[in-house]
C-alpha cells in the first residue's frame, strides 16, 4: 500500500493524462475499440478522479463515460491507469471501488469495462455478451463486462449494442 487520496480530477490533472496512459496502454492507445467509443466526447464530470500523494503528486487516474443502451444513459469505466511503479498497491482498486459507487449515487443502472475478468470480477462485472449486450466495435468477448449498478436484474435491463453517446437520442436515466 501506498497513501493517497483520491480527488475529483482537477483542471490541472489534464495534462498528465495523456503521458500516463501512454505510459500504461503505450501509444497507439487510441487505435483499442473502447477509444472508438469515447472519441469526440467528453467524460461525465463527475466521474472523473485522480489519486494523489500527501504531497500532491498525480498517482493516477481514473474516467467514466457516457453511453446509451436500449436508449438507457449507462456509463463506460475506463480508461484505470496507474503510475507503473505503484501498480499493485491498491490505488486502482480504490478507483473502481470509489468510481462505481459513484455511479451508482447519481443513479446509473449499468456500467460497462473492457478488461480483465479477474481484476474486475470482485467488483459485480460479469461477462456482458451472454446476457445480451454488445459493443458497436470488434472487442474481446472476455473482456466486455457488466455491473448492475441499482441491484436490478439483469433480465429487467435494456439490452443491445451500446451506442455512442452524441450520436443516439437521449433518454434519461430511469428514476430510482
Amino acid at each position: 500500500m501506498c497513501d493517497f487520496t483520491i480527488f475529483p480530477q482537477a483542471l490541472e490533472d489534464a495534462i498528465l493524462l495523456d503521458p500516463l496512459l501512454d505510459i500504461t496502454f503505450g501509444s497507439d492507445r487510441k487505435a483499442r475499440p473502447s477509444y472508438r467509443l469515447r472519441d469526440g466526447i467528453d467524460p461525465v464530470e463527475q466521474l472523473c478522479f485522480s489519486a494523489k500523494s500527501p504531497e500532491g503528486d498525480f498517482l493516477a487516474t481514473l474516467r467514466f463515460w457516457p453511453v446509451l443502451i436500449g436508449g438507457e444513459e449507462a456509463v463506460l469505466l475506463g480508461p484505470l491507469a496507474v503510475q507503473p511503479h505503484l501498480q499493485g498497491k491498491g490505488i486502482g482498486k480504490a478507483l473502481v471501488a470509489h468510481g462505481v459507487k459513484k455511479a451508482k449515487d447519481l443513479g446509473y443502472r449499468i456500467c460497462f469495462v473492457v478488461g480483465e475478468q479477474r481484476y474486475y470480477a470482485p467488483y459485480g462485472f460479469v461477462p456482458a455478451h451472454a446476457l445480451g449486450f454488445d459493443m458497436p466495435v470488434s472487442v474481446d468477448t472476455d473482456r466486455f463486462q457488466v455491473k448492475t449498478l441499482q441491484g436490478t436484474d439483469f433480465e429487467l435491463l435494456p439490452k443491445g449494442v451500446i451506442e455512442i453517446w452524441n450520436r443516439a437520442p437521449v433518454r434519461k436515466r430511469k428514476a430510482l
